[in-house]
């Protein structure tokens, strides 16, 4: 298992080698939902997640599974540019990605997350997460409910999913 400063070091180097963003862990993981339910995603459960895809990769994988910044805002976390291009949709059926770019280890991290996390409600995730170390950390010095883009580092989501 990776050390926090190993996954810090890993991310240095994945900046210029992972292929991959938000959107097309998005798109990978839209495309299974719709499969499975015939119907949408909630804009706010994918953001979900996409963070514990993120999460649980940088665990397993000791590695990023992309490299956009994750912010703590009130609800949870966000993946700011993907909230940015699904804006004012509640039901996401379709994300602008690629869901071919994953290895099929990848594709096995992000599988296990839908196992998983795949039929909890949008605020089953939203309570879990933000009684969860990174988020917390992350929001330190802001009000329930106060607007905030602190960003929700790598180490502190290896550190904390790691422990668990």
């Amino acid at each position: 298992m990776a050390t926090v400063q190993d996954i810090v070091i890993t991310h240095d180097v994945a900046n210029l080698n992972t292929v991959a963003t938000a959107h097309d862990v998005a798109d990978y993981i839209v495309d299974k939902q719709v499969a499975n339910t015939h119907s949408g995603i909630p804009a706010m459960k994918l953001q979900k997640l996409v963070y514990y895809a993120q999460a649980w990769s940088l665990v397993w994988d000791d590695k990023p599974l992309f490299n956009d910044r994750i912010e703590a805002w009130a609800n949870g976390p966000v993946v700011t540019s993907l909230y940015e291009s699904l804006y004012g949709q509640f039901m996401v059926v379709g994300v602008k990605g690629n869901p071919n770019v994953f290895t099929d280890i990848e594709r096995d991290t992000i599988d296990s997350v839908l196992k998983y996390y795949g039929d909890k409600s949008s605020q089953w995730l939203t309570d879990l997460v933000r009684n969860e170390e990174p988020w917390i950390e992350a929001r330190k010095g802001l009000m329930i409910g106060e607007r905030g883009n602190h960003e929700i580092s790598l180490a502190a989501m290896a550190e904390y999913y790691g422990s668990l």
